[in-house]
């Protein structure tokens, strides 16, 4: 289909940017890398008054050492600069490992990851990735900025915390905990790409118990969510099998399943729960 009319805007800086989105009163929408946003725009799904490409903007796609293991990955970066960037994947390997299970080529090469989680899709893989390593975000108006937690930053199915008149600039992921491994499973819609289940594990010992758990899922319900009570279960127990599995079965609580046509919610709890176990067994092997 052909989208509705629209007008466009290249803006050269972010500045710019953010005036523009100030001066549409609403009805604009920032392009970054279009893989989210173009498609929904052909099926006339979205039908915003203006585009402004932020996508040509140098500074919002730089990958910055923070220092002590930390790690500053701009808004316009794309899945395949994040994999090609030796201090983002030796800083968080996780970012290694899933990213190649995200979308397909085309995608990994255009899609940014600050469009990815402003557009908030409920099966997208990042946000649990994101979750885990507990990361903020920092987002820009014509008023200044702030940084919000990852974990107050979705809320709901295609839900964020962004204002009409911001744009998230960066995303900032802190150093790993000491002696913490990580690991991303995921069952994909073959078709799209997308998670019907994906779990995210960050998880280390402290001598011979666990001491930290950070466990994300996504694909379950409208927004990717933190397990508390898999978190919980886990920290302080030997992390053997027997703890692993006691810790996974919690993986949905106070969850409301999705149920859909890739799968329906009985489906869902069940993988997501075997899927939380494969992704604590692996980030334990990291470091075991």
């Amino acid at each position: 289909m052909i989208p509705a009319a629209f007008d466009y805007a290249r803006p050269a800086s972010l500045d710019e940017a953010l005036m523009l989105l100030a001066r549409s009163g609403g009805s604009a929408k920032v392009l970054a890398g279009g893989q989210s946003l173009l498609p929904l725009m052909r099926l006339r799904l979205a039908s915003p008054g203006q585009l402004i490409d932020i996508g040509r903007i140098a500074e919002l796609r730089a990958i910055r050492d923070l220092g002590g293991g930390a790690t500053a990955i701009g808004a316009l970066a794309t899945y395949r600069g994040v994999l090609d960037s030796e201090l983002a994947t030796r800083n968080h390997p996780i970012l290694a490992t899933a990213i190649p299970l995200i979308g397909d080529v085309q995608v990994r090469n255009r899609g940014t990851l600050g469009g990815a989680i402003a557009h908030a899709d409920p099966a997208s893989d990042l946000p649990a990735i994101l979750l885990a390593l507990d990361a903020t975000v920092v987002i820009r108006s014509g008023n200044g900025e702030r940084v919000v937690g990852i974990d107050g930053f979705f809320q709901g199915a295609f839900a964020t915390d962004l204002a009409e008149d911001e744009i998230l600039t960066e995303i900032r992921l802190p150093a790993t905990p000491p002696g913490a491994g990580m690991a991303y499973r995921a069952i994909e819609q073959p078709a799209s790409g997308y998670s019907m289940v994906g779990v995210a594990a960050v998880v280390g010992r402290n001598g011979g118990s666990i001491g930290h758990a950070r466990i994300a899922i996504t694909g379950v319900g409208e927004v990717a969510y933190r397990a508390a009570a898999v978190e919980a279960a886990l920290v302080g127990s030997d992390g053997g099998a027997a703890a692993i599995g006691a810790a996974a079965v919690h993986a949905t609580d106070g969850q409301v399943v999705s149920s859909d046509f890739n799968a329906n919610a009985e489906y869902r709890a069940v993988m997501a729960e075997v899927h939380t176990r494969r992704a604590i067994e692996a980030a334990l092997a990291a470091v075991d």
